[in-house]
């Protein structure tokens, strides 16, 4: 046939012929199905058919004409007429008879491959300078679902042609210096993947915020998945980490839920063959796919991306399309174009914009929290709101304006270029509205629920996306500082690592040149991932209070059992900073609340003790060995050889806090043993936190039962001292330069190196005092961990 090429006819040296996405469809199906890529067959109806229908009903000049019109690509109201005027006129002409037949021949060949009479297809438009290196023309063209049937096929086929000229393809190729009439476009027709009666989403090569390599990042929600595209949902998300996938582990870094209200869903009608319905509150509260599924994915991602860096000599991310099929349960690709934003980014060197706000207290943040939502661009801005309903309203946008809106789509791009910054109600982390924003360099904050309402209209706001995967709204225009730091190792006389308590920004933080993470607290992601008292999960029998059980269930609903949650969820979050820094040591810390911080966790009142000084309580080593406590420390123990047996991460070792006496420590290590946590097998290596003087004293003996030490200074400060670190009136005798406190530390610095073990200090006075610093590496330290701001 003329106009027709099949998928097994075509590969990525076809662009020209049959537009990006037909292309590398075609690519991938001669090359990856013999591999487990799985993709479904069609075929494309060539650029060469697009320039016969224009050419046979005498369409080129009248549509030349109508371009030619176009002087200025600002002028908004002119671009939407040109662009109306030249879609009107293709839509004008008529299928020529001899393409007409080639196109139902191949689409009833299609049908009998899959033993259906008429086959319900997509239809996906696909320019021919699509997916250059210099130019990314993704999202520009229209794609049509559920088609079925020959007239709906030349209707959308005519349609799909006549989106080569929406708005926004006009401007961009005006941008990229193409003639309008140098690009053509090609239409694909591929069986379509019955997602409705499952789902289906979009995977990333890479964290598409941060550009770390190593993970595979996963959208996925119920229905068809042009919903996650356009933003209409929040879509669950999950991380895989690569190395280990391939090395036979089940590495799944983090499972987040998204709010999934509502699935795209076939239709028996012809002018709308697919409606979006709501989902029920359960199905909300459950994961999209499966943990298999999950790596299933992940896997035929790792294929594609090494197939193309393979073809392409060099790394070559991907963003991917996928879709479960509800009938056969297979996962399938649908489409696959390269990642251009962190691809091309990645040769410019290795420096870094620090942003961060000055002048106001965390407690003065919280009170003027708006909004919160998912961070894109890992950038601060402050401005004036601009409440925006259509990409229609841009005149009421300028300069430096926060556009705030329910959701973005292609035609906003305009809009999104006068920007300062995007806010949208809905979408997650690989929505147009995010992804855009990567592409100009934004800063955004996507799902950001109830934005638009809680925003008002010219309202001065300042937006907060440096702080991890969480991003704030904060009302008034804030004191920013923004500093560039060159990233890279210098002989530094210690090993420099860092403290690290939130995972979502560890994929950022891993990409620093530091020896590893000297501090990875585990009550930190307790308290803001599992949020509810450990004990409350094993014995809810005791909770009376109704509410707090439906709030328990329905944060643990996704999850087999409570336990499983606990579990699941705290080795994924600590997984991955322990995957993030592989294969640099990664030292964890088991708990350390207080029994008043337990207390507030959900169902905390429940179990927890009243202390009158809860600093020198129940804390630590105590609370591992006491009875009442020793199957939620098992939990925890659990998580532990999750993340090295289960995601294969053995660059984690494990630090116990607040360790009075050495019988404690030996008691621990027994309770360990008993959970499956032995010292020293598989390399599984146990340290110590030195905070109470007593484990400065007996160094000697602590070094016969740990590989290593962290100092804490700040309990070692106020042990030494005899100052409550909590209060006010004592706060000016609080001081980690005294001289009792530095000679503690000295004793344990030598003690430590006396018997070949490592030491470092995990506490904030390096990260307050360069002093103190310098003094730990003239007595000896081996390392120094600093929070993220004090080390940049």
């Amino acid at each position: 046939m003329k106009y027709i090429r099949w998928f097994d006819e075509i590969s990525i040296k076809d662009i020209a012929l049959v537009g990006g996405k037909n292309a590398s469809l075609g690519e991938m199906f001669c090359h990856l199905e013999k591999k487990g890529v799985c993709i479904p067959n069609g075929f494309a109806i060539t650029a060469e058919a697009y320039w016969y229908f224009l050419k046979k009903n005498d369409l080129v000049e009248p549509l030349k004409k109508a371009v030619s019109k176009l002087t200025d690509i600002s002028d908004l109201k002119l671009l939407k007429k040109v662009g109306h005027d030249a879609r009107k006129i293709i839509l004008s002409g008529s299928m020529p008879t001899d393409l007409a037949d080639e196109i139902i021949q191949a689409y009833h060949e299609l049908s009998k491959q899959y033993k259906l009479k008429n086959i319900d297809v997509a239809v996906r438009s696909s320019a021919t300078a699509e997916d250059l290196p210099t130019a990314s023309f993704a999202g520009q063209q229209e794609t049509f679902l559920n088609i079925t049937g020959e007239k709906q096929l030349f209707e959308a086929v005519i349609e799909g042609m006549a989106s080569l000229f929406t708005d926004r393809a006009i401007v961009y190729r005006v941008e990229q210096k193409f003639n309008h009439f140098d690009v053509g476009i090609s239409i694909g027709v591929q069986k379509m993947v019955r997602s409705d009666l499952a789902s289906a989403g979009v995977a990333f090569t890479l964290d598409p915020e941060s550009g770390f390599a190593d993970v595979i990042c996963i959208n996925s929600s119920y229905g068809l998945g042009e919903n996650i595209v356009k933003g209409v949902v929040t879509p669950d998300e999950f991380f895989v980490y690569k190395p280990k996938l391939t090395e036979g582990f089940k590495p799944i870094l983090k499972k987040r839920l998204g709010d999934k209200k509502k699935k795209l869903v076939y239709t028996k009608s012809f002018r709308s063959p697919v409606k979006n319905v709501p989902i029920s509150h359960a199905d909300q509260l459950k994961f999209s796919l499966s943990n298999e599924e999950i790596l299933e994915i992940s896997r035929m991602c790792i294929i594609i991306e090494d197939y193309y860096s393979f073809v392409k000599g060099g790394w070559n991310p991907q963003d991917i399309e996928w879709a479960k099929d509800g009938l056969d349960n297979q996962i399938y690709i649908v489409q696959s174009r390269p990642e251009t934003v962190h691809a091309s980014r990645a040769k410019e060197g290795h420096k870094q914009f620090v942003h961060r706000l000055k002048n106001v207290t965390e407690s003065a943040l919280k009170e003027k929290v708006v909004a919160t939502g998912f961070s894109i661009g890992q950038q601060i801005v402050s401005g004036p709101a601009r409440i925006i309903k259509s990409a229609n309203q841009i005149d009421q946008v300028h300069e430096g304006d926060i556009v705030v809106t329910e959701m973005t789509d292609p035609d906003w791009v305009p809009i999104m270029k006068r920007a300062a910054a995007i806010v949208t109600d809905r979408g997650g982390r690989t929505c147009h509205a995010a992804i855009v924003s990567r592409e100009l360099g934004l800063p955004a904050l996507v799902g950001a629920m109830d934005a638009t309402k809680k925003i008002k209209n010219s309202q001065l706001i300042t937006l907060d996306a440096s702080r991890g995967k969480k991003g704030y709204i904060y009302d008034g225009e804030l004191e920013i500082e923004s500093l560039e730091v060159e990233i890279k190792k210098k002989d530094w006389p210690v090993q420099l690592m860092i403290n690290l308590a939130d995972p979502d920004r560890a994929f950022t933080n891993g990409l620093l040149p530091v020896d590893g993470v000297g501090l990875a607290r585990l009550e930190f992601i307790i308290a803001n991932t599992i949020k509810v008292h450990p004990m409350a999960l094993i014995d809810p029998k005791r909770i009376k209070d109704k509410k707090i059980k439906k709030e328990i269930a329905e944060i643990t609903a996704a999850y087999a059992t409570p336990r499983d949650f606990f579990i699941e969820v705290l080795a994924q979050e600590v997984g991955t900073i322990v995957a993030a820094f592989y294969d640099r040591p990664v030292i964890v810390r088991l708990s350390d609340f207080k029994s008043n911080e337990y207390r507030n966790l959900i169902g905390g009142g429940y179990f927890e003790p009243v202390e009158e000084n809860p600093m020198l309580g129940l804390r630590g080593a105590s609370r591992y060995t006491s009875e009442w406590y020793a199957a939620a420390f098992e939990m925890e123990c659990a998580t532990m050889r999750r993340i090295r047996e289960t995601m294969g991460l053995s660059n984690m070792k494990i630090m116990i806090p607040f360790v009075r006496t050495v019988d404690e420590a030996q008691r621990v290590i027994e309770v360990m043993k008993k959970n499956k946590l032995v010292p020293g097998k598989d390399g599984l290596e146990l340290v110590m936190m030195v905070e109470v003087p007593s484990n400065c004293i007996l160094i000697d003996q602590f070094c016969k039962l740990f590989d290593g030490f962290s100092i804490g200074s700040n309990d070692l400060t106020q042990l030494t001292l005899g100052v409550d670190r909590d209060s006010q009136l004592l706060a000016s005798l609080f001081d980690e330069r005294d001289e009792a406190v530095k000679e503690m530390m000295k004793i344990a610095i030598e003690g430590a190196r006396r018997n070949n073990r490592f030491i470092g200090i995990c506490g904030q006075a390096p990260s307050d005092y360069p002093e103190i610093t310098q003094y730990l590496i003239k007595v000896g330290i081996t390392s120094v961990s600093l929070n993220v701001d004090a080390l940049l």
